[in-house]
């Protein structure tokens, strides 16, 4: 019997991902089994080691395939047209507003839903989180550098440093979202961050 098409194997190996970042992405890693991953996307059980090799395995995939759209949608906010480097920020905080809900985030906050759970979970896992984390700091730190160029943004410190500081308080108003159950993290995330980079003068 010759092999199935490569597309066809792209396609059920995507089906899988997509179906785990939904449901883990509402229920956590370890909560969620393969069978129910398996079951909801109509794959065989037996398939699935055909694409990964194990559930840690299909975890790093599942994290680097989200931080690969993540990161592409990044790239589409901050190579809108006809808007500067503050404008295009204020875009990308509002997509996170609307991405990070604490009532169904579609496997949309998937890295907000694993990251303290797998970073003791996996070695692996938590490389992967890393090197993702890494890239989102780097555009936001690029964007920074580019809206300090074209006279958009002021601030003080390096733009990875900022970066930075502004990613961990969107991380943890994320967090906070989710305990508290409304949206007021958020708001109180967007004022430090308009307090951390201005308009230029």
């Amino acid at each position: 019997m010759s092999p199935p098409p490569a597309t066809d194997t792209l396609d059920v190996r995507d089906k899988i991902l997509a179906t785990g970042q939904r449901i883990m992405g509402g229920k956590g890693f370890s909560a969620v089994g393969l069978n129910e991953v398996l079951s909801a996307a109509g794959v065989p059980k037996g398939s699935f080691y055909h694409y990964f090799g194990s559930k840690e395995a299909f975890g790093e995939a599942l994290l680097e395939d989200y931080f690969a759209a993540y990161l592409a949608d990044m790239d589409r906010i901050f190579s809108r047209p006809r808007k500067s480097r503050a404008q295009q920020l204020d875009a990308y905080f509002k997509a996170w507003m609307d991405n990070q809900s604490f009532e169904d985030c579609q496997g949309k906050c998937l890295a907000v839903k694993l990251s303290a759970e797998v970073a003791d979970l996996s070695q692996s896992m938590r490389a992967t989180l890393k090197r993702g984390t890494a890239g989102i700091i780097g555009r936001l730190a690029q964007v920074l550098d580019a809206g300090v160029q074209e006279g958009s943004l002021s601030f003080s410190g390096t733009p990875q440093a900022v970066a930075q500081s502004l990613y961990e308080l969107w991380l943890g108003a994320s967090l906070m979202v989710k305990i508290v159950r409304r949206r007021q993290p958020f708001d109180n995330a967007l004022r430090t961050t308009h307090s951390l980079i201005r308009p230029a003068a």
